[in-house]
């Protein structure tokens, strides 16, 4: 009924805006009402209150100011009540018709009148502000150009056989496609990647492929899925790390810290111990120093002419190349080649352009009733905090026992406190849909049963189907064993139940669902997607590059 009102203004508004120009504007506001664009509504409205009509003022804040009534639930849980304080857009500038302002801030579901004032956790929560220049930090293109070519080269790894590219390929969303990968002793992308040569892979990398996306924001204060890289709440400029303090190198960020971390992986990039010197140093815990793992590495790449010499020319010095010039240099490229602000989100937060009627209506939910923004929130949709949130175990996991690795404990195997037990980091979610399979252990590859498990992980874990996505390997038929473990899946079960019990319970219909898959949609940068570098043809170390 309201959206038959704003028509009839549309027409009434006419009268306002005489001649061509008027006829124009109210064909154009026909259009986009029908494409879920309320911009000329809005334009329409403002006109209206301009001249004074009561009606239109009504109407401007009943639908694109103040929050909506909220509609009777269609099952028979009621749903907890979302208050949201209303939000007043800009004045517009009809001028500056060449950038069309944004359609609406979301419009939250309110508390009925007579409903009780629901906790602070159910509140909707306000749009962020909008990424921009000042949210990044400054590259330095020459640095990130020698970036470009490590992070192709395998040279990294101790078997001289993997690469960062392998298990973070622009093909494949800046991750690699699969719940858990192969890393050394593999060759191949994605699924298609199968264990070879005479390191061949026995084993699977413990976690899911983390996404690269927008980690050259100033704001990034910790990485990994259990957070185990963090600047130091304490010291400016500090990192904390399960390696102790790096402060002996010239760092320029966390993300150059992070670089030096999956070269000691055994399973991701360094190897076993009977492999290469690389591998034997890991196993023998030799990490710093001129003979551990990383001044291996650092030598090897200045034993490169042209390595050398792109240092050098890039420094104005010359001086053997140093493991933190190569995370330096890994961390610019990653900053340049994987920044994603582009996207319909981005521009409506900008108010450059209108989302679509569903992707609107997905973002309402996720800022309303679906509560998504509680842990999504800010301008990089991550809170960068942990929560125990069931995702279902896979895989060899992380920690430690007389078998092997048999579980993944989270944030609680950092911090060592049993309270953050299968707690993992806030992902952000620019691209989301193209960064699946989903999970820390990559658990879920259709994202409408991840949401649904989400938003219950409790009976989310009792009836999950397996459904990861996983290459070929001789120990595969082990991958499912976790997840079929009681009594390590009750222990999931409890910390989620404990996590949950924070948070209002969200039951969504499945068409709510698909509006916030539309909206998840919605934060898809195709322009970051496309490349800005791309795959080099070849790279200096002369081994072979994962295309």
């Amino acid at each position: 009924m309201r959206i038959a009102a704003v028509k009839a203004l549309i027409l009434m508004s006419l009268f306002l805006v005489p001649g061509a120009t008027g006829a124009q504007s109210v064909n154009q506001g026909f259009a986009a009402m029908e494409q879920g664009d309320f911009f000329a509504a809005f334009s329409a409205l403002r006109r209206l209150e301009r001249s004074g009509d009561p009606e239109a003022t009504r109407l401007l804040n009943d639908i694109f100011l103040a929050p909506a009534a909220a509609p009777a639930p269609r099952d028979p849980v009621t749903p907890v009540p979302v208050a949201a304080p209303a939000r007043r857009l800009p004045a517009v500038d009809e001028s500056a018709s060449a950038s069309p302002m944004r359609s609406l801030r979301p419009v939250m579901r309110a508390t009925s009148p007579g409903m009780t004032e629901p906790d602070l956790s159910a509140r909707a929560h306000d749009l962020p502000l909008p990424l921009s220049e000042d949210s990044f930090r400054v590259i330095d293109a020459g640095l990130a150009d020698i970036g470009h070519l490590l992070f192709f080269d395998p040279i990294l790894s101790g078997n001289k056989d993997v690469a960062c590219a392998t298990c973070h390929h622009p093909t494949l969303g800046s991750g690699d496609g699969v719940s858990l990968g192969l890393g050394t002793g593999a060759t191949g992308l994605g699924d298609a990647r199968t264990p070879a040569g005479a390191f061949a892979a026995e084993r699977r990398i413990p976690r899911n492929a983390p996404a690269l996306w927008n980690l050259g924001a100033k704001d990034i204060r910790v990485l990994f899925h259990d957070g185990r890289l963090e600047t130091d709440p304490d010291r400016p400029d500090g990192l904390l790390s399960q390696q102790g303090p790096l402060d002996y190198m010239e760092l320029d960020s966390v993300l150059a810290a992070q670089v030096l971390f999956p070269v000691l992986s055994p399973e991701e990039m360094a190897g076993q111990p009977q492999d290469n010197p690389i591998g034997a140093a890991v196993h023998e815990e030799r990490i710093h120093g001129d003979d551990g793992a990383w001044a291996l590495l650092a030598a090897r790449v200045d034993s490169v002419a042209e390595y050398r010499a792109a240092f050098t020319a890039w420094r104005g010095v010359e001086r053997p190349v140093r493991i933190s010039d190569i995370a330096n240099a890994i961390a610019a490229f990653i900053e340049a080649e994987f920044r994603a602000d582009q996207s319909p989100f981005d521009a409506y937060l900008r108010e450059t352009a209108a989302l679509s009627a569903q992707a609107g209506e997905g973002m309402r939910l996720f800022y309303g009733r679906g509560n998504c923004a509680s842990c999504h929130s800010g301008s990089l949709l991550s809170d960068q905090a942990f929560h125990a949130m069931g995702q279902p175990p896979l895989g060899p996991g992380k920690d430690r026992d007389e078998e092997g690795y048999t579980r993944d404990i989270g944030r609680g195997g950092v911090t060592l406190n049993p309270k953050d037990n299968f707690a993992f980091r806030t992902p952000m979610l620019r691209n989301v849909m193209q960064t699946g399979p989903w999970g820390h252990a990559g658990a879920f590859s259709d994202m409408r049963d991840f949401l649904r498990h989400h938003l219950d992980p409790v009976a989310g874990l009792r009836r999950y189907e397996p459904q990861a996505v996983l290459p070929d390997l001789a120990s595969g038929d082990k991958d499912y064993a976790p997840v079929e473990n009681a009594a390590l899946v009750a222990q999931i079960s409890d910390a989620a139940a404990r996590s949950m019990a924070q948070r209002p319970l969200v039951l969504l219909q499945d068409d709510e669902i698909e509006l916030l898959v539309a909206f998840l949609e919605a934060l898809t940068d195709e322009s970051a997607l496309a490349g800005r570098r791309g795959v080099p043809v070849a790279v200096p170390s002369g081994l072979p590059v994962d295309q």
